[in-house]
């Protein structure tokens, strides 16, 4: 499996979009990946669609460095709230410290400019942050996926599968030197 041996984070709480969390874990599981369900709520999340998943651990608890990737999954409720957190916010900015590779789909790169990572990336998202990103610095352009030095961006569920396959390829990746944080 090409992401044997690689451990993924996917961060969310209530609120996130289902499909958008679930189908990346399962693409992820399905390449060898051991995926982690980090929340800033303990037990288990709620899915908009009332998907419920369990969170394996709390942000605070856990280090960046013992992940070789994370996701970021949308649905406006849930990067809304991920963003007004410190810890999630500090957790994301490490991964792009560390030159590791991240996903973010919809709504969650609200998470990505609440941790001012997107300056000078070109990223896309769900159109109405559109203007968030762009005020953060950020390329905003209207396409299924975007990867800028191992950042993976896509708009909404109907990007799934392009959003996955390029996640894959970039967790199998690894490192990126020259990702700026």
């Amino acid at each position: 499996m090409q992401l044997d041996g690689k451990h993924i984070a996917l961060i969310a709480t209530d609120g996130f979009e289902d499909s958008e969390l679930t189908q990346p874990v399962d693409a992820l599981r399905e390449a060898g990946a051991e995926v982690t369900v980090v929340s800033i709520k303990p037990d288990t999340i709620t899915g908009k669609n009332d998907t419920e998943v369990a969170v394996d651990a709390l942000v605070q608890d856990v280090e960046s460095h013992s992940f070789d990737g994370l996701v970021i999954p949308g649905g406006v409720v849930n990067p809304d709230i991920l963003r007004t957190n410190e810890h999630a916010v500090a957790f994301v900015r490490e991964f792009f410290e560390q030159h590791k590779p991240v996903g973010a789909i919809c709504h969650g790169p609200w998470l990505l400019v609440e941790a001012d990572v997107v300056d000078g990336r070109t990223v896309t998202s769900w159109p109405s942050l559109r203007t968030d990103l762009r005020n953060a610095g950020a390329t905003w352009v209207d396409e299924e996926v975007v990867v800028d030095d191992g950042l993976v961006t896509s708009r909404n569920p109907d990007d799934l599968p392009a959003f996955c396959s390029k996640l894959i390829e970039e967790f199998a990746e690894g490192k990126h030197e020259e990702q700026t944080a």
